[in-house]
Parts: C-alpha cells; structure tokens; sequence
C-alpha cells in the first residue's frame, strides 16, 4: 500500500540529516513531527496526521505550541513546562504531559522530545513523539480518572512513569482522593494488563481473616473451613495485587506480608506446602505511616520496602479547577432515572469553594443529595448543604463580584448571620433587613 510523503515545510530548507530523519520517520507508528530551533513543525509523520490533524487545516509551518496549545507564547512563557527549552538546557531528552487541543477535545498527551545535533554539535532539530493518555480524561467522563489541573497532571505523570516497570507503587492521599482508580491506571498501563486486579481492602480485618484472605486456607484449618479456598494472592497470579489502606495491617501480619514481598513465596492457613506468587504490588494508605514507624505501629522494613515509588495524590482543596469537571462527570455517572442534570452557574461557584475533606467522594455524596433537591433538573446554592467554605478572616466580598444572590449565599455560607454580615461588609442590622425583604429571616 503506497504512503503519502511526509508534508515538508518549503520556506525553510532542512539539513541533509534533518532530511534523512523526516524520511524515517515516515515509517513510524507513533505520531511524530519534527521542529526547528524557533518551534516551526518542519515535518509531520502520517500517524501524527491521523491522530492529531485537523481535516485541511496546515499543520507544517505553524508554531507547535500554537497548533497544540492554541496558545501565541511559547510554554513556558505561558505558564507551563517547555520540553524544547528543557531540552536544549539539558542538551538531552525530555518528557512531560500536557493537555493537548485535538480532534476529539481536550486530551492528556505524553509528549518525549529529543535535540537532533549537526557535526559541530549545535542542536539542528527536535524530534518530538506523542502519545495520548488512555488512562485518565481532561473532558467529562462517565468512567475512570477525571482532571486536568496541573497538580492531578503530575500525579498522572508519575503514574506513567512507573506503570511499566515493576517498582512497588505507594499511593498517599486523603480518603476519596481516587487511590483505587490510579492503582488501576498503574495496572492497566503495565505489561500486566491483561492479567487480572485484585484489591485487598486491608481495613477492619483481623490478624486470622486477613491472614486467610490474603494466603488462603486448606479444608479443616480453623472451624468453618470446609473447603480448601484460594487467596487473594493466589486469584492475582500474573495481574496486579492492590492492598488498599496498608496501614491498617495489623503489626503480627506485617512480617508475613513482608516475607511475601521479599521472597514471592507464601503457605496458605493449615498448609506446610510453599506456593509461589506472582504479582506487581500497588498499595495505597491515607495514614502518615512514617509517624507509624516512629512510634512502632508500622513495620520500618515493610515501609522501605512497599515505598519504593511513592505518589502522592492531590486534595480536591488543591485542584478547585477541576471542580467543573469532575462535577458534570458525576452527574453523567448518577443519572437518576435518565434524568439529565446540570449545576447552576452560582452552585458551581459554591461548591469550588468548599473545603472537601471527604474529597471526590464528598463531592459525588453532595451532589447526589442535592440532585434529589432538582426537580427540574438544576441543581442550585439551595440545593447545597454547608460546605465549610474557606475565606481569609476579614476578607470582605460583595454579591455583585460572586455573581450569586443573597438568598444563594445565606442558604451556602457556613458561619452565623453575624460572621455573613461582616464577609459581605454590611453591618448585621442592614443584613437582618435585607434578609427579612426576602422573606429569609
């Protein structure tokens, strides 16, 4: 089947080795384009075309920070990381995630750039290779990780980043900040995905349920064991083992756990035969384990040994601009009754300024509550339950700036009437009266 040369910028010859490069480059799966020093696309590959082009519109010739990024500055200038400037700096490769304009919306893209040098040394070229991130959506998604502000990319870019290796993976994070869903994307993103994932939620169980869970048990090894039963390690055979809320383990089981880790060998409960596993290990905690080792709650050889690549995932505190987002996925999730759900504009400003100590998970609990509130189908500040909203003291707003109506910031502010006159710098009387002319006092 023949193939459609690479478009060649005119305007700007390329070096007999820049030349040779875009010809190979033809063959490549991967997308690809080729740069020049000042950020001109010199050349695009064919697989770049169909996963990134836009119909007719030119893509060689144009700024790469502009055709990807719609931006008129370059990254960094525009707030964000610049693999040609990093490159260059380091006279080397570079790797990032960005959020790219394409085709299909917003995507996370996995962008590696590599100077190209000439005989005298001087960088001639880069070549930049991308790859779009399945794991995780920059649009509202029905499934799986949602996000796009910077402090959930550099989760996703750690993530990525270990998901090939076989490194042990620490996940820290606040309850509900989606540990179980980035342990996912660590599998699914390792040679191990077609293999199974098994969580073990290590939370509430005792030293001999646990012990038997994990392992399992021979028939007639404790009363009630009336069969032989495979265990969860066992089940996780050439897949994933997650163990969710490793600081629960109970001290007796964290040497067993560990030999498991160190040697891949375990027994099940009532057995002297050796069973051998085979697993990559994810696990994930919301407790400062540390403070555990110190204090002699937490094994510290079991620490080193799980904490190999820790990654820390962000509160939702930490990424209100993702709010949004994650709100209207929820609502595609939740979909009572196939009834379509949307959040007024003021509701929306409430909830990104709610502290959420519960995280995502607060966050879907509050709008399932409220949408039983939308009986046509909008989702109002009324709606909403007092979120513990998060202002300076003494900081002083108006009603006109929030863009809501009193009545929307009454029914959200989390405070006394006499706490709501002074954020709004009314004095309480005059409050007390615009309250009462709307029938809320």
């Amino acid at each position: 089947m023949p193939t459609t040369p690479i478009p060649i910028l005119p305007a700007l010859p390329t070096r007999p080795a820049v030349q040779t490069l875009i010809s190979f480059l033809e063959h490549e799966a991967h997308p690809m384009i080729v740069l020049d020093p000042d950020y001109n696309i010199l050349a695009a590959n064919i697989a770049y075309q169909r996963q990134f082009g836009h119909g007719d519109q030119a893509i060689v010739g144009h700024k790469c920070y502009r055709v990807s990024h719609h931006y008129d500055l370059p990254c960094d200038q525009a707030g964000e990381h610049c693999p040609m400037k990093r490159a260059q700096e380091l006279r080397g490769p570079d790797r990032i995630l960005h959020i790219h304009h394409t085709p299909r919306g917003p995507e996370h893209v996995a962008v590696e750039l590599r100077p190209i040098f000439d005989a005298a040394g001087a960088i001639t070229a880069y070549v930049e290779r991308l790859e779009v991130v399945r794991s995780a959506s920059a649009k509202p998604s029905g499934e799986g990780l949602v996000g796009r502000s910077a402090p959930f990319n550099q989760a996703l870019a750690a993530m990525r980043r270990v998901a090939p290796s076989m490194l042990p993976v620490l996940l820290l994070g606040e309850s509900g900040t989606g540990k179980e869903l980035f342990a996912r994307a660590v599998h699914e993103n390792s040679e191990r995905e077609a293999g199974p994932f098994v969580v073990v939620d290590c939370s509430g169980l005792t030293e001999t349920l646990f012990e038997s869970e994990l392992f399992g048990h021979e028939k007639g090894a404790f009363t009630g064991a009336i069969a032989r039963k495979a265990g969860l390690v066992e089940t996780a055979q050439g897949g994933t083992l997650f163990l969710d809320e490793i600081g629960d383990v109970p001290l007796a089981m964290q040497v067993k756990l560990l030999r498991l880790i160190e040697s891949g060998t375990y027994r099940r409960v009532g057995s002297v035969e050796t069973q051998y596993a085979n697993f990559r290990l994810v696990a994930a905690t919301h407790k400062p384990l540390e403070a555990m080792v110190d204090k002699g709650e937490f094994r510290q050889d079991l620490y080193y040994r799980i904490n190999a690549f820790p990654i820390v995932l962000p509160p939702l505190r930490e990424r209100s601009d993702d709010i949004p987002l994650l709100v209207n996925s929820i609502l595609q999730r939740i979909n009572y009754a196939k009834r379509k759900l949307s959040v007024a504009d003021s509701a929306m400003a409430v909830l990104q300024r709610g502290v959420w100590h519960g995280n995502v998970r607060e966050l879907r609990n509050v709008l399932e509550r409220a949408s039983l509130f939308a009986d046509d189908g909008v989702i109002r500040a009324e709606h909403l339950p007092a979120l513990g909203q998060a202002r300076p003291v003494g900081k002083r707003i108006s009603v006109q700036e929030t863009g809501t109506t009193l009545a929307e910031l009454h029914a959200s502010f989390h405070g006394t009437r006499k706490e709501l006159a002074a954020t709004l710098g009314l004095s309480e009387r005059t409050l007390y009266r615009k309250l009462r002319e709307l029938g809320l006092d």
